[in-house]
């Protein structure tokens, strides 16, 4: 029996070849998922997000663009919007800054993992997913390192071997996992009721 504790929230960063990673992960989610699902894919600063749509579309769950002081709610899937880095404050809600860039990039997938870390501690699951430089490796290492989880796409099957590779090189105790096996274990983290 684990002693682990329920899981609050599942944060993922993903860059370039995101969007193909993204759709073999949240269409799988079912309409009750019951964590809410944050997630940072770097997106030029000069171009609207075509992520909502495309992913409305695509899943049962709720997809939409994170707004500054809302509730992280359970089912719903939040995207950074362009050129905000998404954050998590200690009661749980979203916020949006536009502060300097971290790893070049803003939204920071960095940015997400610590501030969620912070606010969930043990109760965040970090996923790190396709791209092409480091980012997400420190901000998974902060994850681990409140006692959360860490899943890495397999760097060898990646799109874009850098950023899943740079996260493995910092944190040796996540899960590394094949693209395909990641939405059933989001699934069976979560199980819904």
């Amino acid at each position: 029996m684990s002693l682990r504790p329920p899981l609050r929230a599942v944060a993922i960063g993903a860059s370039a070849g995101g969007v193909q990673a993204l759709s073999a992960i949240l269409p799988a989610l079912p309409v009750d998922y019951p964590l809410p699902v944050l997630v940072v894919v770097h997106v030029p600063p000069d171009r609207d997000n075509a992520l909502v749509p495309l992913f409305q579309s695509k899943c049962r769950v709720a997809v939409k663009e994170a707004e500054d002081k809302e509730p992280a709610l359970p089912g719903v899937v939040y995207f950074a919007p362009s050129d905000y880095h998404l954050m998590v404050e200690l009661d749980g809600s979203l916020a949006l800054s536009s502060d300097e860039h971290v790893n070049h990039s803003r939204p920071s997938i960095d940015v997400l993992f610590e501030t969620a870390a912070d606010a969930f501690g043990p109760g965040v699951a970090g996923v790190v997913l396709t791209g092409a430089n480091s980012d997400g490796a420190n901000g998974l290492r902060a994850i681990l390192e409140a006692g959360g989880q860490g899943l890495v796409e397999d760097p060898a099957a990646a799109y874009a071997q850098a950023m899943p590779a740079a996260a493995v090189a910092a944190c040796p105790a996540a899960d590394v996992l094949p693209l395909p096996a990641i939405a059933p274990h989001l699934l069976s983290l979560a199980p819904v009721p």
